[in-house]
């Protein structure tokens, strides 16, 4: 290889490559006893200047030529001795010359690029550097450098038989972004040249603000990860590295915890995370190069679409991304490898809710009891602080906690679901005693759902999801919504019920769409899912006959599948069992039959109905035990018809009262009164 003195300049400066022997990547510590070399700014400015002194028409009276003359003084008046001062200034850049130097190095900037960053970058420290360039550049050019100016400054450090205007358009100065032209209406060589201005403060040492971004994240937001989550963040650091694409997609149902692992990966390659949630990434690669950051970008994308990370032009290192559990997220036409942060273990959870709450008895409870994601918990504990502040105490105990989880804040589901947030009490829910004892296995089920199988054999636990899965069987009125509110109640978690007009639709694969996003957004929150009328979007595949038949298998299909993987708790309602297709039957963990109420039951659900403040004796509910042949929801209803009587006449309610209920609701079904109820008269 030849001596680096017998190479042109622009080859000395890396002529759009990074030679290993290239002045700009491997920049040295000035020589002991050596004479400091001029600064690249005053290097700059004195080619500048230069050109200057030999137009006759420039002011030599004028204050600018003066601070010129300055220049000029500090610097070789040789044009050779100059271009070895440049390269010295390369080769041994001293103060914040070295930040430019080596981000120059790592882009593959040549010497004349080099000089026109330091210039432009003057214009903004320095009021008087853009005075001076407004002074030589009148009337055509303004304060900042023009293509003109710099092609002519710098021709000598361009390689013999090269245009510098094309040096600087080609080069990677520009298709970085560290120089960007301005003026695209004018002609290229007036066209003007600047440094971005967060570009500009970071090589001078300060971080800066770009739009569409923040540099990681405020002790408020950020999510307190388990020490597992550390250690595969850990893990993913080092292979990061050694990929080809140096890609990876975090993907959590809280947005803030896919940020906090992003951070904890970041944190593992000693670099800090940039949040990004902007398109205009063209010119950010020398910004991340200079202040240590990783390109995190925030990606919304809805069930079903695809979307693509842009690609940072001269940016070769790690690039993360965080999303939802929702859509495909790709970088240079390939899908990125994806890290799904998993539910906390409960000795995780145990210190996660110690940390949220500062409770260790409710803490252990919340544990065992709730399967949350660090986010959830994060959350939740911040509701129950409040909460327990609004009534003056210190600490939030577990009521604060439970409360907190069944409002369903947070949750997302508001769209697709109506939230049940009434609490049913175990006096409210009167069934037969072999359904109630079901009804219990099925919430132990649940609250034991997460360890079940760590016991079992191979044959169970090789494909085990904490996921149960139960369907609610009766005539309406029996209490199937109702017993669904009772186990939501007792497991301390929200209850939502599904809007079948929200989610179906008559577009093909949009029912799909809708259904992943609900199943999404309720698995990550953990909470309860109730779909009543279950049969129309769960029932049984038809014979195909035309598209229609084909589309609405391939659905139920879908919904039998993930119905299978869903790792939350879900129930369903319908009349009758056999409506159901005798696959997804197989799927359910339990199938609770809810019968029409015999006459012990039916005496329950009038006393729970009617409360304690009404007139009507033993005897008199005995006779509607044994006399009415109807169902809790029909209760309530004749209850509340008597309640507006007796509140109207302001007196309690009475037997006569319920008659004439009664009468309205056999009535309303089409069925005739009980004879012997026929002759009470209403008073």
């Amino acid at each position: 290889m030849r001596p680096v003195e017998s190479l042109g300049v622009e080859e000395q400066a890396g002529a759009g490559n990074s030679a290993p022997h290239s002045p700009l990547n491997r920049p040295q510590k000035p020589r002991a006893g050596s004479v400091p070399s001029p600064t690249l700014r005053r290097l700059a400015l004195s080619a500048v200047a230069a050109l200057a002194e030999a137009n006759p028409t420039v002011n030599h009276h004028s204050p600018e030529w003066g601070y010129l003359t300055d220049v000029l003084k500090k610097v070789p008046s040789d044009k050779s001795q100059w271009k070895q001062s440049v390269l010295k200034a390369v080769r041994e850049p001293s103060g914040l010359d070295q930040v430019l130097v080596q981000l120059a190095g790592g882009l593959s900037c040549t010497v004349a690029e080099v000089l026109a960053v330091a210039l432009a970058a003057a214009v903004d420290e320095d009021l008087i550097v853009g005075r001076v360039l407004a002074f030589l550049q009148a009337p055509v050019g303004g304060s900042r450098p023009t293509l003109g100016l710099l092609a002519s400054a710098y021709a000598d450090l361009v390689e013999p038989g090269r245009h510098a205007l094309d040096v600087f358009l080609t080069g990677s100065a520009i298709r970085s972004g560290l120089l960007q032209l301005g003026g695209d209406d004018v002609p290229v060589p007036e066209r003007v040249v600047l440094v971005p201005q967060a570009i500009g403060l970071a090589l001078r040492g300060h971080d800066g603000v770009w739009p569409g971004t923040a540099i990681g994240m405020s002790p408020e937001s950020a999510v307190a990860l388990p020490p597992s989550v550390h250690e595969t963040a850990r893990q993913h650091a080092r292979s990061i590295t050694s990929a080809q694409h140096q890609s990876l997609l975090i993907r959590s149902g809280f947005l803030a915890e896919a940020k906090s692992a992003a951070t904890a990966v970041a944190a593992a390659l000693s670099c800090r995370p940039l949040f990004i949630e902007t398109e205009k990434v063209s010119s950010m690669g020398p910004w991340l190069m200079l202040r240590g950051l990783i390109p995190v970008f925030v990606v919304e994308a809805a069930p079903g679409e695809r979307k693509n990370i842009s690609d940072i032009p001269e940016y070769i290192g790690p690039v993360l991304a965080v999303t939802s559990s929702d859509g495909s997220i790709e970088r240079a036409g390939e899908a990125m490898p994806c890290w799904l942060l998993p539910i906390p273990g409960a000795e995780e959870r145990y210190g996660l809710w110690q940390r949220a709450i500062g409770n260790g008895d409710s803490a252990k409870i919340l544990a065992q009891a709730h399967r949350h994601s660090s986010g959830r918990i994060q959350m939740l504990g911040g509701q129950a602080l409040r909460q327990a502040a609004l009534q003056g105490r210190a600490a939030p105990d577990l009521v604060d906690v439970v409360a907190a989880s069944v409002t369903g804040t947070g949750t997302g589901l508001d769209t697709l679901a109506q939230p049940l947030r009434e609490s049913i009490p175990e006096e409210a829910l009167v069934v037969p005693p072999l359904l109630r004892r079901e009804l219990d296995v099925l919430e132990l089920r649940c609250r034991l759902r997460e360890g079940l199988a760590e016991t079992l054999g191979a044959a169970v636990t090789m494909r085990y999801r904490p996921g149960v899965r139960a369907l609610f069987v009766g005539p309406s009125g029996t209490g199937k919504t109702l017993a669904a509110g009772w186990l939501a109640t007792k497991l301390g978690l929200p209850l939502y019920r599904v809007d079948l007009a929200s989610v179906t639709s008559k577009y093909i694969g949009e029912t799909e769409k809708n259904l992943a996003q609900l199943f999404a957004q309720a698995e990550r929150s953990d909470v309860v899912l109730l779909f009543d009328e279950a049969d129309s979007l769960f029932g049984k595949r038809t014979e195909i006959k035309d598209s229609n038949d084909r589309f609405a298998n391939a659905q139920t299909n879908y919904v039998l599948q993930r119905i299978e993987s869903y790792d939350g708790i879900v129930l369903l309602t319908s009349n009758s069992r056999s409506r159901f297709d005798g696959a997804f039957s197989r799927r359910l963990d339990m199938i609770l039959e809810f019968p029409a109420p015999g006459p012990e039951e039916r005496r329950g659900l009038w006393v729970t109905h009617l409360g304690a403040g009404h007139q009507v004796t033993s005897f008199e509910l005995n006779r509607l035990a044994a006399t009415v042949d109807m169902a809790g929801g029909h209760i309530r209803n004749v209850v509340l018809t008597a309640a507006v009587l007796a509140q109207h006449a302001g007196r309690p309610i009475a037997f006569a009262d319920l008659v004439a209920g009664l009468s309205t609701e056999f009535r309303k079904v089409g069925r005739q009164m009980p004879s012997d109820l026929v002759t009470t008269s209403y008073v």
